[in-house]
């Protein structure tokens, strides 16, 4: 949290669906003549004396917030995935729910051993030294960068969509085609949004994603009820050899574990962090189940991989859930970026002018955004690229990890039963995700061969 000495901070917002820009919830910055200190998330600045701050979150606010932040891009894919898997993988679906809602609560009993820790990363310290640390923030921003990818191509995909039949003739784009023209134009109409300093104004984006998911959950569930789109596709019961492919696309949708520390620190009773992990999956796990089986049933084993694609065109609530889906990726750039800003501004000399760090911070976002638009736009393959993420990343960052973390920090206090259980939860999520990541990685690679030139 960023705030003026001598001043305490205000109740902490997570307000956000997507897997990074989550945490920037729980942050604010207060632009005040003479502020310039950044203090830690949840602590009181008093001279050069921090002391940690009282959690305000009730265990309501906590469920509400846990759930903004499961919920997300993951939902847009998981008709595709129980399609493709079948009626059984659901069971993978749920089971995995299971799982993450498990590691969320080892998260917190880490964090219960060792209140001084107060993110993912500080966790990773605490088990295994600076080796961990440099692990966890690895694979943080390894994520953030595959799900801007991601949220790009979304952006691309629906936006062929909406403007479908239009045709764009500019000279300074003749390489590329009418899609690609309207994501770059969307893209750099967002780009202003990763100068903001301003982590309220970063954090009120959050509320447009939110809302953007909840939009695209009722349009869908609008169809199946006033669309006039038959629910009479049968679905295979499995599908073994889709598993490893659509199993990074399940893990995918429950990432958020990057933020469950902060969450359990805003919180006026961490102690009942286990039950909102339970509501707040239990919650997420039913939406996501419903979603699956009525996307699936609805348009059968064609269904596209991002569900808004397969809804009738000439529909009004279609047209609603394209633009929610393609104003969302617009939304995140700031949120999901800005993790990275924060260390990349703490790391530049402090005798350096708030000017001078607002130029570099947006000179190098700027950068990076251009590269995850030129990348985005050379593999445009959702359904490819979200699993890859999921299987590479969200399985280590879900399962793996705290698993590990768990066993090193709380090994004098836990049973062997449940060290067992850990080990076998690290050896599961290792299997899925080498499996996952060689099935995604190879159909990805496959396409991109196949792919035809753009028109």
């Amino acid at each position: 949290m960023w705030g003026k000495l001598g001043c305490v901070s205000s109740s902490n917002q997570v307000a956000s669906e997507s897997v990074h820009g989550r945490s920037l919830a729980a942050q604010q910055r207060v632009i005040t003549s003479g502020c310039d200190v950044c203090v830690e998330e949840n602590k009181v600045c008093k001279g050069d004396h921090q002391e940690p701050a009282q959690g305000n979150s009730s265990f309501a606010h906590a469920v509400i917030n846990m759930i903004g932040m499961l919920i997300g891009l993951g939902q847009l894919s998981t008709p595709y995935a129980l399609a493709n898997g079948g009626w059984a993988s659901a069971f993978l679906l749920i089971g995995l729910g299971i799982i993450c809602a498990y590691s969320a609560h080892i998260l917190g009993k880490c964090l219960e051993k060792y209140p001084k820790s107060r993110s993912y990363i500080d966790i990773g310290q605490q088990a295994f030294g600076a080796k961990g640390r440099i692990l966890a923030a690895t694979f943080i921003y390894m994520e953030i960068f595959m799900v801007l990818v991601s949220y790009t191509i979304s952006l691309h995909d629906n936006l062929f969509t909406v403007f479908s039949g239009t045709r764009l003739n500019l000279s300074w784009a003749s390489n590329l085609s009418t899609s690609q023209i309207l994501t770059v134009v969307a893209v750099l109409v967002a780009l202003p949004s990763l100068w903001l300093r301003n982590l309220s104004s970063i954090s009120f984006l959050s509320f447009g994603g939110i809302f953007m998911s909840l939009v695209i959950f009722i349009s869908v569930a609008c169809t199946a009820v006033f669309g006039g789109v038959k629910a009479n596709h049968k679905i295979p019961v499995l599908q073994i050899h889709n598993i490893p492919a659509i199993s990074g696309l399940y893990i995918f949708s429950y990432a958020g574990h990057i933020v469950f520390p902060n969450l359990y620190k805003a919180m006026k009773d961490p102690s009942k962090f286990t039950k909102v992990s339970i509501v707040s999956f239990a919650s997420v796990m039913a939406l996501y189940t419903s979603l699956a089986f009525m996307g699936a049933k609805l348009y059968g084993p064609g269904v596209n991989s991002q569900i808004t694609l397969s809804m009738p065109k000439h529909l009004f609530v279609t047209k609603i859930a394209l633009w929610a889906t393609v104003l969302t990726p617009m939304t995140k750039y700031a949120l999901e970026f800005a993790p990275f800003a924060i260390q990349l501004e703490q790391h530049l000399p402090a005798k350096m002018s708030s000017r001078n760090k607002l130029i570099i911070r947006a000179a190098v976002g700027s950068f990076l955004l251009l590269i995850i638009l030129t990348l985005a736009l050379s593999v445009p393959y959702f359904e490819y690229v979200l699993s890859l993420t999921g299987s590479l990343v969200s399985i280590c960052i879900c399962v793996i990890m705290p698993c590990a973390f768990y066993i090193k920090i709380c090994w004098p206090q836990i049973s062997k039963p449940l060290i067992i259980l850990n080990l076998i939860l690290i050896a599961f999520g290792s299997l899925l995700g080498v499996s996952g990541t060689i099935s995604s990685s190879k159909l990805l690679i496959q396409n991109l061969k196949m792919r035809p030139h753009s028109t």
